[in-house]
């Protein structure tokens, strides 16, 4: 996300941004338990990208039930139109594992947080 990006913007004064997925879901939902002042923006298609959603309301539902099934989410993900441009090549500079590698709940132990440091946009492991 640039800094000037309409997604970006709407984060710029929050005091914690994470960079939510499917890779980073169980981290990112133990940073989220106990606030009542999460907002998700979903950047994606104009902020409807049923991927990104999927994502977002598995993370929403993970962070007040600890054991929330994945398998419907990761479905809806899975089904969703970027995966299938991703999948058909329509995207240009992806691999053809992207897909597969995006939807691998719980891959990494962090969660990723977002700042703006020297005009530019860094994320860290959290």
């Amino acid at each position: 996300m640039r800094d000037h990006d309409p997604g970006w913007l709407a984060l710029k004064d929050a005091p914690l941004v994470l960079c939510a997925s499917f890779v980073v879901a169980e981290a990112t939902a133990r940073l989220l338990r106990g606030r009542d002042d999460v907002t998700f923006v979903v950047t994606g298609e104009d902020g409807r990208a049923d991927e990104d959603l999927a994502c977002a309301q598995y993370l929403a539902r993970r962070a007040v039930e600890a054991e929330t099934d994945a398998a419907g989410f990761l479905q809806r993900a899975g089904r969703s139109r970027a995966a299938a441009e991703l999948a058909e090549g329509v995207r240009q500079g992806v691999h053809p594992d992207d897909v597969t590698l995006c939807l691998e709940l719980d891959r990494f132990p962090f969660a990723m947080t977002a700042s703006t440091e020297d005009g530019l946009t860094v994320l860290r492991r959290q």
